[in-house]
């Protein structure tokens, strides 16, 4: 792999010199040979000989014209030097065992295990060709994991279309151009921060997944720095994940590429580059952040909410903030950036109000109107009630509290105490921010619990806006579970 990607590093142009340079002395070493056999020769071998050297240079022009018309397409060539995926000589064929195919064929991008008449031994990430229920006739192609809820991830819903790096490269660059807006990562420079909202982004979603057709496989881009997860066995058995590091490197200019596990508490590892021994430095609208890439939450950083923080950054000026479980304080930021007179920030990890704190000084923002506080979340707001305090603008970003649907009954009840103690604490006409990251609540769920929170805290709300993820993290249009994120902006009496 390293050999490939620094042959590929060479300059175009000095490879088609070379290939130049050899055509012409190929051609001057023929004229030679003829003439010279012609002088040694009495019996006419000479017209035989030179034939036979013509003939030989020949085969060589016609090779090095070949390879000079491949490398005019270095996006061809990289891609055969560097394989993307793992391919067999024949996929693990699967039938369904009931009529799903109009859903497939309209994006749904997941096959359960208990829609297959079997499930047939094979290594999870193994290509697999999937057949419908009624005449066994090819319906689409993805890879297989038998040990998964989830047992086919569809890559492609036209059977005939092979699964290669030819396949992989164009999904690869789609993506990359919904993100045009993006700055790359190895261009960016450092920014002044403003208040305008308009500015340098550099921390962003390169892939996501099922959203970009590349199921299981996301990456993320902080600055210089790249970072891959990959969700569940079947997805590291079909990803070659060096090779996708490689491709993030080439295209767009990063330093190091670092993978996380899925699994909580399992280190990761650098798949090019050092492992980065400090927070990584980017940038979003023009605001400096650190992710910590290799301990901290998700890939390090919340980048689904930038679109939800830069709406707060919008209503801050010379507000009172309160920010609950607020992290590293992406939220603060924002709303200290927008003007806010002062930012409360509550997380029960000191670690995470420490890195709130730095974030706040590195966007110099006055560290008297900032105070970070260490503790339960439900407790602080019950003690801020009982005091009769107010902030004009509370936010509300919890962990999930839904991770399965056995748990959504009482991940419900929690939504509504804590949008209830929320709605407790906010000041008359004031803004109740509320976000959930449950996939398995639904926005229709999740608004029936912000009516029921307002209500107990005997408030009424009026919605002012409903949000979501951001650009780059696309989800297919069949597949609602992918829209996870939920942000809704109140204003109460």
């Amino acid at each position: 792999m390293i050999k490939s990607h620094l042959l590929y590093q060479l300059s175009y142009r000095g490879r088609r010199v070379r290939i130049l340079q050899s055509k012409l002395a190929m051609i001057k070493q023929v004229w030679r040979r003829p003439a010279q056999s012609g002088k040694m020769s009495q019996t006419g071998d000479a017209v035989v000989d030179g034939v036979r050297h013509f003939a030989y240079a020949a085969v060589i022009l016609v090779f090095l014209d070949l390879l000079d018309f491949l490398l005019s397409f270095p996006s061809l060539v990289s891609s055969a030097a560097m394989p993307f995926i793992e391919t067999s000589s024949s996929p693990v064929v699967l039938r369904l065992n009931r009529d799903l195919v109009r859903m497939i064929k309209r994006g749904h991008p997941w096959v359960y295990a208990d829609a297959l008449r079997e499930l047939p031994s094979a290594p999870a990430g193994q290509q697999a060709l999937l057949l419908d229920n009624r005449k066994g006739q090819p319906v689409a192609r993805g890879f297989y994991d038998p040990g998964c809820p989830v047992a086919l991830r569809i890559c492609e819903t036209d059977p005939d279309v092979k699964l290669d790096d030819r396949w992989a490269e164009r999904r690869f660059r789609a993506a990359k151009a919904l993100r045009k807006s993006f700055a790359a990562g190895g261009s960016t420079a450092a920014a002044t921060p403003s208040s305008t909202g308009v500015g340098l982004t550099s921390g962003f979603r390169l892939w996501n997944g099922e959203g970009d057709g590349v199921p299981g496989l996301v990456a993320d881009v902080y600055h210089d720095t790249g970072v891959i997860k990959l969700d569940g066995e079947g997805p590291i058995g079909f990803w070659r994940v060096d090779e996708v590091a490689d491709w993030m490197v080439r295209e767009l200019g990063l330093v190091r590429v670092y993978e996380r596990q899925k699994e909580r508490g399992v280190m990761g590892r650098a798949l090019i580059g050092s492992v980065p021994n400090q927070p990584v430095t980017f940038h979003e609208h023009d605001l400096p952040f650190t992710a910590d890439v290799v301990h901290g939450q998700k890939t390090g950083f919340f980048l689904d909410q930038r679109d939800n923080r830069q709406l707060i950054r919008a209503w801050s000026r010379d507000a009172t903030v309160l920010n609950v479980f607020s992290y590293t304080g992406g939220f603060s930021v924002a709303a200290g950036a927008g003007g806010a007179s002062h930012v409360t920030s509550v997380d029960i990890a000191p670690a995470a109000i420490e890195a709130a704190n730095q974030h706040w000084r590195l966007n110099q923002l006055p560290e008297t109107q900032h105070t970070g506080i260490a503790a339960d979340a439900f407790e602080f707001l019950a003690d801020a009630a009982s005091q009769r305090r107010r902030w004009e603008i509370v936010i509300l970003d919890p962990p999930s509290f839904a991770p399965n649907r056995d748990s959504v009954p009482k991940a419900l009840a929690a939504y509504q105490n804590v949008i209830e103690a929320g709605a407790r604490v906010t000041a008359p006409q004031g803004l109740l921010a509320v976000a959930s990251c449950s996939s398995h609540i639904d926005l229709p769920m999740f608004l029936e619990c912000c009516e029921e929170g307002v209500s107990r805290a005997r408030r009424r709300g009026t919605v002012v806006t409903i949000a979501g993820q951001p650009t780059d993290h696309p989800t297919p249009l069949a597949l609602p579970e992918f829209r996870y994120l939920k942000f809704v902006l109140l204003r109460l009496d």
